[in-house]
C-alpha cells in the first residue's frame, strides 16, 4: 500500500490486487518497532533503508492520519536493548547512523528509565529516539489512504498466474480474468515467492511463521520498548503490551501453540515481572518474508521486462516499508 501511494504520487495508475484483506497478514501482525532489531547485526543495505524510516515515519504517520481519519499511533517512546556484550559494535553503529544512545551498567540507572523492570537486570543499551507504530492502525490507515487518493484495489482476489510474454509481462490472470498492465509490481509479503517459483533467477522468499501474546495492561505500566535477545516488549497508548517473537519454519502453517505461548509469557515475565498479574488478552500468529540475511529485495526482475519486485523484508517490514515504497517507486519510473 505504501509503494502504491508512491507509485500514484509520480504519476502512474496504480491498482493493487490481494489475496485477502490488505494489510492482513504479517504487516498486522507484527509488532510495529521503528528499528531492525539488533540493527548492528544488519548489513548496510538494511540499516539505510531503516534510517529512511527512522527519519520518515513520523510525516508519513501524519498524512495518513489527515488522508483517511485513522491515527497510526506513532509513538516516540524509545528501546532498551538489554545486555552489555559487543558494546563497541552497539557504539559503533550508533555514531555512524546518528542514533542518541546511553549505555547504561548500573541497575539504579536502569530502573529509572524502566521501573519494574526485573531487578537482577543491570546492563542495556538505551535508544531514547526509536518510535513504534500501532500495526493494525497503520494498516487501516493505509487502505483509508488509498480510498483518499483515488487508488483503487481490489481484495480477495488473487493472482493465479503472471502472464508474460517474449520475456515481457503483460499482466496478470484474476478469478479467470486477464488484466493488462506495463509494469507488474509483486509486494505480496511471505506469498511473493510462491507468485514467481515458476520463473528463473527469483529471489529467495520464505514463509517464516511468528508468534505473540498480548497483555491487558495499564496505560504507563511498561515505559518503553525491551529487546532482550530474539524477545521484545511493547507497550501501546492504552496500555496493552505485546511480548513477541517466535521464529518457526513451517511453511504456510499459521496455527498457535500453547507451548510457545507458555515460551512468551515465560520470557515476558522474566524480564518485567509485573506481567504475571495480567490477562493474556490475545494470542496470534503471522508469517513474515523470510529471505537470505533479512535483506530484502527491491528492483527489477533480472530475466522478465516490467517485472518488479519489493518483498524479503523478514522481520523488518514495518520500518523498512517507507524507505522501500521510496526506492521501488524511483526504479519503476526510470
Amino acid at each position: 500500500m505504501l509503494s502504491a501511494r508512491e507509485l500514484k504520487k509520480k504519476g502512474l495508475n496504480v491498482l493493487v490486487l490481494d489475496k485477502g484483506e490488505l494489510g492482513k497478514e504479517s504487516s498486522w501482525a507484527g509488532g510495529g518497532i521503528l528499528s531492525p532489531l539488533h540493527p548492528w547485526e544488519y548489513p548496510d543495505e538494511v540499516n539505510e533503508l531503516a534510517n529512511i524510516g527512522h527519519l520518515q515515519y513520523q510525516k508519513i504517520a501524519e498524512s495518513l492520519l489527515d488522508e483517511s481519519g485513522i491515527d497510526p499511533e506513532y509513538v516516540r517512546c524509545g528501546m532498551m536493548v538489554l545486555g552489555g556484550e559487543k558494546q563497541n559494535k552497539v557504539v559503533d553503529w550508533s555514531n555512524k547512523w546518528s542514533m542518541n544512545l546511553s549505555v547504561i551498567s548500573e541497575a539504579n540507572d536502569i530502573q529509572a528509565i524502566l521501573p519494574g523492570l526485573h531487578e537482577s537486570i543491570s546492563e542495556g543499551f538505551w535508544f531514547p529516539e526509536i518510535a513504534q507504530l500501532r500495526n493494525p492502525r497503520l494498516v487501516k490507515a493505509a487502505k483509508g489512504s488509498l480510498e483518499a487518493l483515488n487508488i483503487p484495489f481490489k481484495e480477495n482476489a488473487e493472482v493465479q498466474r503472471l502472464n508474460v510474454v517474449n520475456g515481457r509481462v503483460t499482466g496478470v490472470e484474476v478469478d479467470g480474468k486477464t488484466l493488462h498492465a506495463d509494469k507488474v509490481l509483486i509486494a505480496g509479503g511471505a506469498w511473493s515467492g510462491e507468485l514467481l517459483k515458476e520463473f528463473e533467477h527469483t529471489p529467495e522468499i520464505k514463509p517464516v511463521k511468528g508468534q505473540m501474546i498480548l497483555f491487558k495492561g495499564k496505560p504507563d505500566l511498561l515505559k518503553a520498548i525491551i529487546l532482550a535477545g530474539n524477545r521484545y516488549l511493547i507497550p501501546r497508548k492504552d496500555g496493552r503490551i505485546l511480548c513477541g517473537s517466535s521464529v518457526e519454519h513451517s511453511g504456510f502453517n499459521k496455527a498457535t501453540s500453547q507451548s510457545v505461548k507458555h515460551e512468551l509469557l515465560e520470557s515476558a515475565i522474566s524480564i518485567f515481572p509485573g506481567l504475571s498479574d495480567l490477562q493474556i488478552e490475545h494470542h496470534w500468529a503471522g508469517l513474515r518474508p523470510g529471505s537470505p540475511a533479512g535483506v530484502p529485495y527491491i528492483g527489477p526482475h533480472q530475466k522478465i521486462e516490467g517485472l518488479y519486485i519489493n518483498s524479503g523484508h523478514y522481520r523488518n517490514g514495518v520500518i523498512l516499508g517507507i524507505g522501500s515504497a521510496y526506492r521501488i517507486a524511483d526504479v519503476m519510473i526510470s
